[in-house]
């Protein structure tokens, strides 16, 4: 092999085929789709997930067991540090407020705040939980840890 011959022909935007274009070209009359047949019509795609006729693998596979964690809850984390950055001294900290800073988004259950960095802002904040260090940091800081049911 020559070194030169290593990259030949590979490019990195490949022309599209125009399929119908003539007999010519090599893609015409039948456009690459043979002749009659389903497959040959307009409007027919495959169905997700089939494999031309074999055993699907999401039917191959066993089902097995129980999964839990459609009932499990979902946490939206907010770390303090975030809470340092955005809100004043004073100012108190809910869902809402969490929403309107862009803290918290997507589907949750319930809010809780963790204790990844310093807090030096005097915060009302109202969650569902707190870990031991955050509720610590918070009322270290003159703050008010409320938790909300």
């Amino acid at each position: 092999m020559i070194i030169n011959d290593v990259h030949r022909g590979i490019v990195k935007r490949k022309n599209r085929k125009r399929v119908g274009r003539g007999l010519g070209s090599g893609h015409g009359k039948t456009g690459g789709r043979g002749d009659k047949g389903h497959s040959a019509h307009s409007g027919h795609s495959t169905r997700l997930g089939f494999e031309g006729g074999q055993k699907q693998l999401v039917r191959r596979l066993a089902k097995r067991g129980f999964n839990n964690k459609f009932f499990s809850r979902v946490f939206a984390i907010v770390n303090l540090a975030a809470l340092e950055t955005v809100f004043d001294s004073g100012s108190t900290v809910d869902q809402a407020a969490l929403e309107a800073q862009g803290l918290v988004k997507g589907r949750f259950d319930e809010i809780k705040i963790l204790g990844n960095g310093t807090l030096t802002k005097k915060l009302t904040v109202k969650a569902h939980e707190f870990s031991a260090s955050a509720e610590q940091k918070i009322t270290a800081a003159g703050g008010v840890a409320e938790r909300l049911t």
